[in-house]
């Protein structure tokens, strides 16, 4: 089973990839590293699947809009708060 990225997310999920892979034990396969908070930014590690689930597409295009493909912690930085974030990642963890 497979998901599909927007296109615009496309280069960007590859570049992530392509950072990850000279580290393999800090993120693991089939997961990507996101930082998430509105002051001070906290690393989560989520299953790529997470990417799939139409709520999780709004946050990315919101990272879109705010950050463009500029993410100098080396992962995706979601403009969301902490809270916000994990209660969204255990609903789709649920699913």
């Amino acid at each position: 089973m497979g998901f599909r990225l927007p296109s615009s997310l496309i280069p960007q999920a590859k570049q992530l990839l392509r950072r990850s892979s000279g580290n393999p034990s800090a993120v693991p396969k089939g997961h990507v590293a996101v930082y998430v908070g509105e002051l001070q930014r906290k690393r989560f590690v989520i299953p790529i699947s997470y990417l799939n689930h139409l709520s999780f597409q709004q946050l990315l295009n919101r990272a879109e809009e705010e950050f463009g493909f500029d993410h100098p912690e080396g992962g995706l930085t979601i403009p969301c708060g902490e809270d916000a974030f994990i209660d969204l990642t255990s609903r789709l963890q649920a699913c």
